[in-house]
């Protein structure tokens, strides 16, 4: 079997396995409304990020002023007060989840971090720095709030999640026409309201499938090909050192899901954590220290 057999073998497999879960959970699909079976879900979403806390907490100091960038809707930054930590959360005004936030968050600009020198115990990520257009001044300003001795935590995703995320794709884009047909459908004499109706149901239909059909880069840098190099553990161990940081501790996070989430919630914890084995862990975990010269 050559390698296109095999990667589209486990793409299907993987696609089934996303789409079904075990046989124990078959049942509940069948009462799961079609929609979400194949569109973002904000609680699959948090449940994911809730996964990563429990897997990460165990390696904040006890008590540290913790400062998180790109805090999103707040959630992960409400699991780590609630874990007895003093947070801070920054986002981008312009962000989103700006509507959802269930933490106080401070805005921010994207380029100077609203906080002292040597105020932050450790900096926390998840997810966010692919996204940053300048690194540099970020790891700068990093540099500059970290206290002597403090540290950092990023979760990144990895190039299998780059891979599985362009695959499942696909499949996702049949789902996603299938269960959007009935919006395509004249529901009414063809007046000035349905056809308005029936113009955004096709823009919006068509530009979901296109986009899993097509997808571009996910990130702030390269395209969707080129990110399979760019989010790849190698590439930030380099970058982290290549901005002044030492590299305490370099694992995968163990979880496998893809950026479509097919049928998300319908494939559970423990199932993901299985798949992680032989699929690829979605995320990778950097802890970093201040090097030598940055202390």
């Amino acid at each position: 079997m050559d390698n296109c057999s095999i990667c589209l073998l486990c793409a299907v497999l993987t696609w089934r396995l996303e789409t079904h879960g075990s046989q124990t959970r078959r049942a509940e699909v069948a009462h799961v409304q079609p929609q979400s079976f194949a569109m973002f879900s904000l609680q699959h979403l948090e449940t994911l990020r809730s996964a990563e806390i429990d897997r990460v907490a165990a390696l904040f100091p006890g008590g540290a002023h913790v400062l998180e960038i790109g805090a999103g809707t707040g959630q992960q930054a409400l699991e780590l007060q609630r874990r007895g930590f003093d947070v801070t959360a920054i986002e981008l005004a312009t962000s989103e989840y700006g509507s959802h936030r269930v933490f106080p968050i401070i805005d921010y600009n994207g380029t100077t971090i609203p906080l002292p020198d040597s105020k932050i115990d450790l900096v926390f990520s998840s997810n966010v720095l692919e996204h940053i257009p300048d690194l540099a001044r970020l790891h700068a300003e990093i540099h500059r709030v970290l206290a002597p001795g403090g540290r950092c935590l990023h979760v990144l995703p990895t190039h299998s999640w780059r891979f599985w995320t362009t695959l499942s794709g696909y499949p996702d884009a049949v789902l996603h026409l299938f269960f959007g047909v009935p919006k395509l459908l004249p529901h009414a004499i063809p007046r000035h309201a349905e056809r308005h109706r029936l113009g955004e149901a096709w823009y919006r239909t068509a530009r979901a499938v296109g986009g899993r059909l097509f997808p571009r880069r996910h990130g702030e840098r390269g395209n969707v090909l080129s990110e399979l190099r760019l989010f790849h553990p190698n590439w930030w161990r380099r970058h982290f050192q290549a901005n002044g940081f030492t590299i305490l501790r370099d694992e995968p996070m163990g979880l496998f899901y893809t950026g479509n989430m097919l049928l998300g919630p319908r494939l559970g914890l423990a199932e993901r954590r299985r798949l992680a084995g032989f699929l690829g862990s979605a995320c990778h975990l950097f802890e970093l220290g201040l090097a030598a010269k940055h202390t």
